[in-house]
């Protein structure tokens, strides 16, 4: 697959990964500087599932589908209004990219991957977050990573945030 273009996104960038990759801090310095209105995806969660979540359950696939239905809706939105979004999602499974794209091509993915074990720590030092540290390993074993023929741009979350917003614009530059 070609490199990606934040010019070919024209509807959405989600960015993707399992909870703790630093979704939402990379999509507010993505916002900021690639011009975009942020969509936090857990704001969109029902209550069912913050509520599951925070007993320490993991989601399973029918839990998911109202809530990517919902973010789904809003992509759609920003397709319709010509108004490009950053939308932060774990996106974890191709079937749940597939429900995010709804079949348009103006849709790609920013992949955060990280190593378990860095994120583990993240996790733990995390407040005031509905997702417990105990459901990373259900999120490692649900993720699904983009295939070469998904529109994603994976990048590595060794560095600090503001270098990882960096090399996903300059990536987009290019």
């Amino acid at each position: 697959m070609p490199e990606p273009h934040a010019s070919d996104w024209t509807a959405a960038i989600v960015v993707m990964g399992v909870s703790g990759a630093g979704k939402s801090t990379i999509g507010e310095l993505l916002s900021q500087r690639l011009h975009r209105p942020l969509i936090e995806g857990d704001s969109l969660h029902p209550a069912a599932n913050i509520a599951k979540m925070s007993q320490g359950i993991p989601l399973n696939d029918d839990d998911r589908r109202p809530w990517l239905q919902a973010i789904a809706a809003r992509i759609d939105e920003a397709r319709r209004s010509r108004k490009p979004v950053i939308v932060i999602c774990s996106a974890l499974k191709r079937s749940y990219r597939d429900i995010l794209t709804g079949g348009h091509d103006d849709v790609g993915f920013v992949y955060l991957r990280g190593a378990k074990d860095l994120i583990a720590g993240r996790l733990k030092a995390r407040t005031n977050h509905f997702m417990p540290p105990g459901l990373l390993d259900s999120q490692f074993a649900a993720l699904q990573e983009p295939g070469e023929d998904e529109p994603t741009l994976a990048i590595a979350i060794d560095a600090t945030p503001g270098e990882i917003a960096d090399r996903i614009v300059r990536q987009f530059a290019r």
